[in-house]
């Protein structure tokens, strides 16, 4: 009998194979490397709005009964979530690294995207609509959907929306998740090349000592906080949720990884409905493991310039970045790039060397961040899981009252 290699696994070799294709391989391979990892790209943040629509809308249609309340709850603990997360990475971050962080290091790190290949063609495959527009379309007719379900309408509607989620469901499967390991080759392989990913390394080694551990530190929490409203054993939550830890790890792509994610909620014993709304909901508006790193590189950044680091400088920072983060794309590095418009808030450039700094410091631990993000979700999952059992149960003695 043949033994299938598992996702993990794939993604490891990937990794792997990249990094010896980086370092040994000419340059034209490396560039035919780069180049379908480059489409690869291009076509996965196509699709993204299209996870969006097709998981969301059906998942909050099938709740039909206190949708609109699910969904403010929902929103209201990711954000609080995300909120509490950055507060903290800056507290940490304020006062530990003046310890090893002054201005004579940021001469020895130079353009992060020097050195890097390019592909040898690109594909201009722009999204249909962008996140916020399908997050925004994604809420009104879910909420639509559910409303009219409740009074005995839309049920061609509902059932519509769960045909094209079980479209997006087999375009993850058949064609993103098989294809993940060659995309993920493709970068590894650029970042070697360009030796740029070692030189930051070099320099920034203690800030991601820091910022690495304190995603776990804060999974823990979260997990603790769920078990300790939902009289779980949060333990053995977050044994469950290793496998979508390691895949988000291996994608740097929260949307990638919501298909493992939800089975991981499964396992947790949170109920389908939940699941399937919850997950993918917040791997878009929870980002939790992406602000500790964000407000961490900020802080760095502001440090090793002489800038002001102050608590009200950095805090209008956190609490917009908790709602321009509601926009991020799915996809690898799709946090920070949200967060650039919002750098000139604590002085530094949307444009030129301290953004430039700002994304190689963020891509180099994207994907532990993003592991945290969805790690993150699950936890809230499960207590909205518990919410919406107290909500139903109260409904049903009220209807028997």
């Amino acid at each position: 009998m043949k033994k299938k290699i598992g996702l993990v696994p794939k993604l490891i070799m990937g990794i792997v194979v990249g990094i010896i294709l980086g370092s040994f391989a000419p340059e034209g391979l490396v560039r035919v490397l780069i180049t379908a990892s480059t489409l690869f790209s291009a076509f996965l943040k196509f699709v993204i709005p299209f996870i969006i629509i097709g998981f969301v809308t059906a998942g909050i249609a099938d709740l039909a009964t206190g949708a609109g309340k699910l969904l403010g709850i929902t929103t209201g603990i990711a954000y609080g979530s995300t909120i509490v997360a950055g507060t903290i990475a800056f507290l940490v971050a304020s006062n530990v690294f003046p310890a090893f962080i002054d201005s004579s290091v940021a001469s020895q790190i130079g353009d992060p995207e020097a050195g890097m290949l390019s592909a040898f063609f690109t594909i201009p495959l722009e999204p249909m609509v962008d996140v916020t527009a399908a997050i925004v379309f994604a809420f009104t007719m879910g909420l639509g959907i559910s409303a009219l379900r409740n009074h005995g309408k839309g049920e061609t509607l509902h059932k519509v929306f769960q045909e094209f989620q079980e479209i997006v469901t087999k375009t993850l499967a058949t064609v993103i998740i098989p294809l993940l390991p060659i995309y993920i080759a493709g970068t590894f392989a650029n970042i070697t090349y360009a030796g740029q990913v070692w030189a930051i390394l070099g320099v920034f080694w203690k800030v991601f000592c820091i910022v690495i551990p304190m995603h776990l530190i804060y999974l823990v929490i979260q997990f603790s906080v769920a078990g300790a409203i939902t009289k779980k054993n949060p333990f053995q939550m977050l044994k469950n949720q290793i496998p979508g830890y390691l895949t988000a790890v291996g994608t740097q792509s929260s949307a990638a990884t919501i298909p493992v994610n939800v089975e991981c909620a499964k396992n947790n014993g949170v109920s389908k409905e939940i699941r399937e709304f919850c997950v993918p909901l917040c791997a878009t508006i929870h980002l939790s493991g992406s602000i500790i790193s964000v407000t961490s590189f900020a802080v760095a950044v502001l440090m090793m310039n002489n800038m002001d680091f102050g608590l009200s400088v950095i805090m209008p920072f956190i609490l917009m970045l908790g709602i321009a983060m509601v926009a991020a794309p799915g996809a690898p590095g799709g946090a920070i790039m949200s967060a650039l418009p919002f750098l000139p808030m604590i002085g530094i450039p949307s444009d030129g060397g301290l953004a430039s700094l700002m994304i190689a410091l963020y891509l180099t631990q994207d994907s532990f961040g993003t592991a945290a993000n969805v790690s993150g979700d699950n936890a809230i999952a499960v207590v909205v899981d518990y919410i919406n059992d107290k909500m139903n149960k109260k409904e049903k003695t009220r209807k028997t009252a």
